[in-house]
């Protein structure tokens, strides 16, 4: 699959939405794993340099300017990131650097600010930024009905009136502004509340017929047509699934039996697979035009995999200390780790498939 330029015959490679849906998992695990700066900086530089690409890719333009970025995502993170610093400066009154002092008497911000309490309210600034930073990309990349198609069959139907709320809003507005255009054009003009009702009538028209339009739609395509089958080994394995889950991470937390605590963990993805698998064979559904797999989705998950797992897994001979950085009770320099630095450059593999 690609996308055709308009101003230049230059195809761009497309990946699989779910490559794109595994790469924001790695971040999500990359990012909420660690709050040492050299990782989190890192991640946010890769996202930065994604997202820049898929704007260029969507342009159809390799030569548009780096500042040509989301300014929606540079301002929410510097409001989250500036939000973040100033709370917890306020409310956490830890720490050997004293910046100042406030009144004592005033009720939970008075006390010493001190320098720890600000750089890890700027740490979870950041790592909240590039979590938005990362879906971002994924809203740029891919649609509604590309999500939509990800969605395990079990929990199809439920996906497509999810949607379709989703997508009321939109049209709902869009309708809303045509309405009032052709009331504008007519001389009519909103003054007061008795003003709007030539604006309602229209529109609850409109949504009842778009209603009825849709449903006649999806009765035509089959949508949720076929006799109910009772089965109950997906429930029984789905709620296996979760206690084995819930269980592998008791022994991991609680009582520190990693092998065990891990083996469970696996248990419990199989038995949730196997529920969701079971439970879609009973809502089949076909798909006109299926996303192709390229070996540039075999690149990216298997790099966003490796991230992932560099973060979460205990690899033998791997010194995951330097993620578990703390700035308290006094300041101290970050370790690096070199191997998961370089674990963590993987999550940059979407960079190589923007390669015309």
């Amino acid at each position: 699959m690609s996308v055709l330029s308009a101003e230049s015959p230059i195809q761009y490679p497309v990946l699989h939405p779910a490559t794109w849906v595994i790469w924001v998992a790695g971040v999500v695990v990359a990012l909420t794993t660690t709050r040492n700066p050299w990782f989190v900086g890192a991640v946010l530089v890769l996202i930065s340099l994604v997202l820049v690409q898929q704007r260029r890719i969507a342009a159809g333009r390799t030569d548009m300017p780096v500042p040509a970025v989301e300014i929606g995502v540079v301002r929410f993170g510097l409001v989250v990131v500036t939000t973040s610093a100033i709370f917890n400066m306020l409310m956490v009154h830890v720490g050997e650097h004293v910046l100042f002092t406030l009144p004592p008497f005033i009720p939970l911000i008075g006390g010493p600010v001190t320098l720890e309490a600000l750089v890890y309210g700027v740490l979870n600034g950041l790592v909240l930024a590039g979590l938005f930073a990362a879906f971002s990309v994924l809203n740029r990349v891919l649609p509604v009905r590309s999500l939509l198609r990800l969605v395990p069959r079990a929990y199809y139907p439920a996906a497509v009136v999810m949607s379709i709320a989703v997508t009321f809003a939109p049209s709902a507005l869009q309708q809303i502004h045509q309405v009032r255009e052709a009331q504008a054009v007519r001389g009519h003009r909103m003054a007061g509340v008795r003003s709007w009702l030539p604006l309602l009538v229209p529109l609850l028209e409109g949504s009842l017929e778009r209603s009825m339009q849709l449903a006649e739609a999806m009765m035509a395509r089959g949508f949720a047509a076929g006799e109910a089958v009772v089965d109950r080994r997906p429930q029984l394995l789905m709620l296996g699934g979760m206690a084995a889950f819930l269980a592998g991470w008791l022994l991991r937390l609680a009582w520190q039996q990693e092998t065990a605590g891990w083996a469970l963990l696996f248990g419990a993805t199989l038995m949730l697979v196997a529920g969701l698998w079971l439970a879609g064979r009973r809502h089949p559904h076909t798909v006109y035009r299926p996303d192709a797999w390229h070996w540039r989705d075999g690149v990216v998950i298997g790099a966003a995999v490796i991230a992932a797992s560099a973060y979460v897994l205990p690899w033998p001979g791997l010194d995951r200390a330097p993620l578990f950085y703390y700035p308290y009770p006094a300041l101290v320099w970050p370790e690096l780790s070199v191997p998961i630095l370089l674990a963590t450059l993987g999550l940059g593999a979407p960079l190589l498939t923007g390669v015309p």
